[in-house]
């Protein structure tokens, strides 16, 4: 293994983060990364949290918890009313197909025959809990197919309405898909799918801290997305946003004591979600301050922290382009700060490597070049795809590295195929 270069470790802004020295860490997207100052004050509210735990979670935590959404429903253009606390999407997403599950036992929110739609790009976790919810219903999973690479956004528009039936009566979106990296046009189709009688639950895991948010003109019915990673919260922090007429009978993961207990000035909504157990709530409260953090890391706070990202995605994604001799797969418009470049297909490649993917390129990667960047199996091996992210602590210079060091992988791949 070579020793790591110095000049790959980051801008020179990654001393704000605790990332490992000569790493070139090009999968914030993953799970994000978090700031010092953010870590320092989880590590006092956990503190005080241990000093007194009765007084910290009776007495402060949900003033605080208040303080705390509201500020993030600040940043996503919502009402801290129609907000409430989940762990990260993925239980945002069940939560919400759990609920209309058990709607459906006791009324016809769903019935056999009835469809689920989704794409071919939405994230494995959130398809499964598609799949489960379906067969719990007697209803059926439809999947969009979505071209990719693509050339408009209109594609998207068109698949995904195109695969709309009669019997359609919810569908899962990404705002911004996990395997390819694309900013779905989703306000199109919201409304689109309103004017049909059909609501969105949107899977924005990504959103959050990459696009500029406004859930309220946005208008879906169902909005998750997580803090831990482009806001640079802790892990552990995320959000639901449901739409006042559909809060009804939306219920947590964990039914606990906001089923029969009200606190005056709070909603059924917030009784029922801020308080489903004890656990560990300093991450979520540490949401203002990762805000506060990231934007003063740059003149110009939040929207120069996204226009710098998303311009060095453009830039890896066209040095990977050109050194990989292939087209850039989606017009710019689609892109924030992820990017997914095709592959060349591995036939030799692991048939299923899980939702935690780690192929044999992505492993050599991380040991003989200090790269840590997913090599997605997508749509499904042998097809692989490279998703870049793009956060203040990177450099053109290590997507430059990456470019390089694939191709000498890849080389090395198609000489150790041909002489089998």
């Amino acid at each position: 293994m070579s020793s790591p270069d110095p000049e790959l470790a980051g801008s020179e802004l990654a001393g704000n983060w605790t990332l490992q020295p000569g790493l070139s860490f090009l999968n914030h997207g993953s799970f994000g990364a978090c700031p010092r100052p953010v870590l320092d004050l989880q590590q006092q509210l956990r503190a005080e949290l241990e000093e007194q735990p009765v007084e910290f979670f009776v007495r402060r935590l949900p003033d605080r918890l208040d303080a705390a959404r509201e500020r993030l429903a600040d940043f996503l253009g919502a009402d801290p009313e129609d907000l409430v606390v989940v762990p990260n999407a993925t239980a945002g997403v069940n939560t919400v197909l759990r609920s209309l599950l058990a709607a459906s036992a006791s009324e016809p929110t769903w019935e056999a025959g009835d469809e689920l739609l989704t794409t071919d790009h939405a994230y494995n976790a959130c398809r499964n809990a598609l799949e489960f919810v379906a067969r719990g219903a007697g209803a059926r999973v439809r999947v969009a197919t979505v071209p990719f690479p693509l050339e408009d956004p209109q594609q998207v528009v068109d698949t995904v309405l195109g695969a709309v039936t009669e019997r359609t009566r919810l569908v899962l979106l990404d705002h911004i898909t996990s395997p390819t990296g694309l900013v779905f046009p989703l306000e199109q189709l919201v409304r689109a799918l309103d004017a049909r009688g059909i609501d969105t639950l949107v899977d924005g895991a990504h959103a959050p801290g990459m696009l500029d948010l406004d859930l309220d003109a946005l208008g879906a019915a169902y909005y998750t997305g997580n803090c831990h990673k482009w806001p640079c919260a802790p892990k552990g922090a995320a959000f639901l946003h449901v739409r006042r007429d559909r809060q009804d009978g939306i219920e947590p993961l964990s039914i606990s004591h906001g089923a029969n207990v009200r606190r005056a000035g709070r909603s059924r909504f917030h009784d029922a979600f801020d308080w489903t157990g004890t656990d560990d709530p300093t991450a979520f409260l540490c949401v203002p301050k990762a805000l506060e953090t990231v934007a003063a890391l740059v003149p110009g706070g939040w929207p120069e922290v996204r226009r710098r990202n998303r311009e060095l995605a453009l830039a890896a994604r066209r040095h990977l382009c050109a050194a990989l001799e292939v087209g850039e797969p989606s017009p710019e418009s689609m892109i924030g700060s992820l990017a997914a470049v095709p592959l060349p297909d591995r036939p030799q490649e692991e048939a299923s490597a899980g939702a935690l993917y780690t192929s044999a390129l992505q492993q050599k990667l991380l040991q003989e070049h200090h790269i840590e960047v997913p090599i997605v199996p997508w749509p499904a091996p042998p097809h692989r795809l490279v998703r870049i992210s793009a956060q203040l602590y990177n450099t053109e210079e290590q997507y430059r590295h990456l470019a390089r060091a694939l191709v000498e992988e890849l080389s090395e791949e198609a000489g150790s195929v041909e002489g089998r």
